[in-house]
């Protein structure tokens, strides 16, 4: 595969048995490379091959008797993938598609909550220019070092899990000035995990609606508000504000 498309897709949804859920991706992925987590709240994924390849699994998913409920309405992500952006095809049954460390979180429960503090990428330039918004990345710090929204805050964290120590530290500080939160993430699953929590913690929280690269895609002018690229999870390493593959290696980034 030389070029084709690459589809990332998340979705809060409850699923009751995760092993059969596991067993019909491994399926219907066949022939494909790339990622899918599926956990109790749902499911986490990228898959690069051919449009084709790309449209047959979506098709079969969506109306497969196990995956229906989950893949029905899935949004996807889609991208332009020049070279070969995964090295193999894994399905992998996780605790959480994405790692939070919060007790008791019901994200399936929890969706209406999260829909409600989306910011369409066309409303989010004026957002983050406020005086009374904290522009927070829900990044790792690496991430933030190669690309950012201009004035955002480096939680300064290496684990996702760190973010939560980060957030209890500030929110009294944040709620004092009468600060609101304005958060975004790379395609969005980080946001809409964290949203809900820091909404019981009392803050007002707005979360940027698809992340960095719906952002990319819907604003032509995306580099008057983000400097660098944005890193991705897979072999492209880095896109532009255009989406575009930048060609850089991982050792780009690590050093």
């Amino acid at each position: 595969m030389s070029s084709g498309v690459h589809i990332a897709f998340y979705r809060f949804v409850r699923i009751d048995d995760v092993d059969a859920v596991c067993a019909r991706l491994r399926a219907l992925a066949d022939g494909l490379l790339g990622t899918i987590l599926v956990a109790g709240e749902g499911v986490n994924g990228m898959l690069a091959a051919s449009a084709e390849q790309i449209a047959t699994f979506q098709q079969r998913a969506a109306a497969d008797e196990v995956l229906s409920s989950a893949f029905a309405a899935m949004t996807y992500k889609q991208t332009a993938s020049e070279r070969i952006p995964f090295s193999r095809m894994m399905v992998k049954a996780k605790r959480e598609i994405v790692p939070l460390g919060v007790d008791g979180l019901d994200m399936p429960a929890r969706v209406d909550d999260v829909a409600a503090t989306d910011v369409p990428p066309q409303q989010w330039r004026e957002l983050i220019r406020r005086d009374d918004v904290v522009v927070l990345d829900n990044r790792n710090s690496f991430e933030f070092e190669v690309g950012r929204f201009r004035g955002a805050v480096d939680p300064g964290v290496v684990n996702f899990r760190d973010f939560r120590d980060f957030v209890e530290r500030h929110a009294p500080e944040w709620k004092a000035e009468g600060k609101q939160v304005a958060m975004y993430c790379t395609g969005g699953i980080r946001c809409e995990k964290s949203s809900p929590w820091m909404q019981d913690l009392g803050l007002k929280v707005h979360q940027l609606q698809g992340g960095i690269l719906n952002y990319f895609k819907e604003i032509p002018d995306a580099d008057a508000d983000f400097d660098g690229e944005c890193f991705v999870f897979d072999n492209r390493v880095t896109l532009d504000t255009n989406l575009r593959d930048v060609g850089r290696q991982r050792s780009d980034i690590d050093g």
